[in-house]
């Protein structure tokens, strides 16, 4: 079963990060909900954080991941979110199991499909070499040459860990991610329909959702709410928490 924090007591309330991501990215965010009468569950996905690694790497296999999570949990009604993978991953389910679902919240990604796009990040993870025992700032020395941006490097060292004593290793299976470049990308089933309330939150700055793939989303969730977060772009829940948390709040109330 997948790994997770939970916090607070009421509602239950999952919450699903993106890729290369893990539970902690929601920290202050789950801790705003559960003060708001929230019980929230914030997963760690198959293959991130510290749930477990599998060859077996696609959103079918995660929204069973989530299912399951919910059944091991008694969770017998959810308000949904997910990030980026995690709101595909939410997407999926609430295709699968809508009876689960009050509310279902989608960060800054479309149903559309995405071509590969972090191949430089992957290529500068898998630039470190962890046999050589390096330090936490050797390996940031690494990914500074593949990685440029200070935000998304300090993202993708939220995964280091110390292993043993005197060796870091990541908490994410690169490995898999690496055999697997089109899994993320994948668009929603072609018939595909959602009819319950949801809503589609994206960064003002972010090219991830455009005004052109509105009727796609429409066409697989026809009740779908479309919010621009203003001055956020593709980690909008991070750069403009306010906002994200008050229209987040307003929906599910």
């Amino acid at each position: 079963m997948l790994e997770s924090r939970i916090e607070g007591t009421g509602k239950p309330f999952v919450i699903m990060h993106g890729f290369l991501g893990m539970s902690d990215n929601w920290k202050t965010l789950s801790g705003d909900y559960a003060e708001k009468g929230y019980e929230v569950h914030a997963l760690d996905m198959r293959n991130h954080g510290k749930s477990f690694h599998s060859e077996e790497f696609n959103y079918d296999a995660m929204k069973q991941d989530v299912y399951e999570y919910c059944e091991g949990h008694n969770l017998d009604k959810i308000d949904l979110m997910g990030h980026s993978m995690g709101g595909k991953v939410a997407m999926f389910f609430a295709m699968a199991y809508p009876e689960k679902l009050n509310k279902l919240i989608i960060a800054d990604i479309g149903t559309k499909y995405y071509r590969p796009h972090h191949q430089e990040i992957l290529a500068g993870l898998a630039a470190v070499d962890f046999s050589q025992k390096p330090s936490r700032s050797d390996v940031e020395e690494v990914l500074k040459g593949y990685v440029p941006d200070f935000g998304t490097r300090q993202f993708l060292m939220k995964s280091l860990y110390w292993k043993t004593k005197g060796q870091l290793a990541f908490r994410f299976n690169l490995d898999v991610f690496t055999k697997n470049p089109d899994t993320i990308g994948e668009a929603v089933p072609e018939s595909a329909v959602y009819n319950g309330d949801t809503l589609f939150l994206r960064g003002e700055n972010s090219s991830y959702i455009r005004d052109k793939d509105i009727d796609g989303i429409k066409k697989h969730f026809p009740n779908a709410e479309i919010v621009t977060i203003k001055n956020a772009s593709h980690w909008l829940h991070a750069e403009n928490p306010k906002d994200f948390l008050a229209a987040t709040l307003a929906f599910l109330a």
